[in-house]
C-alpha cells in the first residue's frame, strides 16, 4: 500500500500556524462544559445567578465574549413570602458541570462578542431567558 504525502501550504492569513481569523478555523471551538473551565469574569456571572435565584439581571455589557461588572449591572429579585425556595445545591461546590441553559448563554456571548444583555432572567439559579440589545443594522443579519 502506497501513501501519498503532499506538503500542504497553509494560507496566508494563519499567524503561527493558526488562522488569523476564527471563522476560518475548520472545527469550532468546543463550549465549555463544567464551571471551571469558563473565564473568571464568565464564574462571576455564573455565581451571580445562583445568588438571585429568582429575578433578573439587567444591562450586563459584555467585551471581548465577557461579561464586565463596571458599570455594574442592575440586580432584580423576583421574592415570594409564601415559601422558602432554598439555593442551588451547585451554589457551594467548586466545580460542577454546566446545564445547557449556562452554555447557551455562553455560546451567545460568544457570538455577541462586545455588546450589552439587555436582561437575564433568572429562575432556580438558572439563566432560563435573554433580551440582547442589538442595533437595527445588526437585527436583521
Amino acid at each position: 500500500m502506497t501513501v501519498s504525502r503532499r506538503k500542504i501550504t497553509p494560507p496566508a492569513s494563519q499567524v503561527n500556524g493558526q488562522p488569523a481569523n476564527l471563522a476560518e478555523r475548520a472545527e469550532p471551538i468546543p463550549s465549555p462544559e463544567r464551571f471551571t473551565q469558563l473565564s473568571v469574569p464568565r464564574q462571576v456571572l455564573v455565581r451571580l445567578c445562583q445568588s438571585v435565584n429568582f429575578g433578573q439581571v439587567l444591562r450586563v455589557v459584555i467585551r471581548n465574549g465577557d461579561p464586565i461588572f463596571y458599570p455594574e449591572p442592575t440586580v432584580l429579585l423576583d421574592v415570594k413570602l409564601d415559601v422558602d425556595e432554598g439555593k442551588r445545591q451547585e451554589a457551594d461546590l467548586p466545580d460542577f458541570v454546566l446545564g445547557e441553559e449556562v452554555r447557551r448563554l455562553m455560546a451567545c456571548f460568544d457570538s455577541l462578542m462586545n455588546g450589552r444583555i439587555d436582561r437575564i432572567e433568572v429562575r432556580s439559579g438558572i439563566p432560563r431567558r435573554v433580551v440582547v440589545e442589538r442595533r437595527l443594522t445588526e437585527a436583521q443579519s
